[in-house]
């Protein structure tokens, strides 16, 4: 069957604010449904649609920025779908969808989903951007061989990220779990800032300069105070007034995609995650 652009997004749920012809639209906000690997509680799949249900609750104007969604044009194009239990597969539909947005001049906006789904994406985007660099916000270093003898897993995302980016070009912040080989491998490999976050943002942007940067966010940056629905959960993490703050301070860098990964609403309570997760959703449609 001959492929066409776009042939795998499919619209259901619609994030708030968003308009209504992709054409009008710089920044095009997609869900990528998918939580084949995750390793301890799944569920993330569910997060596209129900952090775009919720987002109705949240208001289109931030405080933080002064700016509101009816002040930009964005166009939520719905999920990729993707074939169940079929990794490699899925994976590809992805990078196809990125790869015809990115052709079409839009800046992507991604709601996963495991943390696997950012690879794709990455893919594609090397592709227009060869000097990539990559902030990830994160609990989980990543940076594994394999899992469980798994070599594509959201535990092994962020080496391959490496591998695709280079060298030195991976910036990882909130870092507080891994195993001693990670981070033996991270501190020759990428800019790890072990458990920091808000104190090294300013170090940061120095070493990014203007280049092409995309923001990577797991949502288990956070402690499970803050986002309880996650797949796994790691104790001492930011508040969500860190992680805003970070958000919108990183808004003066060439950030050309975002994503948002590990919401799990099942393991939600009153939705306090998903809410959160429209939110941020909202500030970084605004900021970058």
């Amino acid at each position: 069957m001959q492929y066409k652009p776009l042939q795998y997004l499919e619209r259901k749920a619609i994030f708030m604010g968003s308009s209504e012809d992709i054409e009008d639209c710089d920044k095009v906000l997609i869900g990528l449904p998918m939580d084949f690997t995750t390793s301890f509680r799944p569920g993330t799949r569910m997060a596209p649609f129900r952090v775009r249900e919720v987002s109705e609750g949240v208001e289109e104007y931030s405080i933080y920025q002064d700016r509101s969604l009816d002040e930009i044009s964005f166009y939520d194009a719905g999920d990729v779908c993707i074939p169940f239990g079929n990794v490699s597969d899925s994976l590809k539909r992805m990078e196809l969808t990125a790869l015809d947005l990115l052709a079409m001049k839009k800046k992507i906006f991604s709601i996963g989903g495991e943390h696997l789904v950012t690879l794709p994406i990455i893919k594609a985007y090397i592709k227009t951007y060869p000097d990539l660099l990559v902030i990830q916000m994160d609990a989980h270093a990543d940076l594994r061989e394999d899992y469980l003898g798994e070599v594509l897993s959201h535990a092994t995302v962020m080496r391959h990220i490496l591998q695709l980016v280079g060298e030195r070009n991976l910036f990882q912040l909130g870092i507080r779990s891994g195993t001693r080989e990670e981070l033996q491998y991270a501190s020759k490999s990428s800019n790890l800032y072990l458990d920091c976050f808000l104190s090294v943002m300013d170090e940061v942007k120095n070493k990014v300069g203007d280049r092409p940067v995309y923001i990577s966010l797991d949502i288990d940056v956070l402690d499970p105070a803050f986002a309880p629905g996650t797949g796994t959960p790691e104790a001492g993490g930011v508040s969500s007034r860190e992680l805003i703050q970070m958000l919108n301070g990183l808004s003066s860098l060439n950030v050309v995609g975002f994503d948002m990964v590990e919401i799990s609403p099942p393991f939600d309570i009153g939705d306090n995650t998903s809410i959160l997760g429209a939110k941020i959703m909202r500030e970084a449609l605004l900021a970058y």
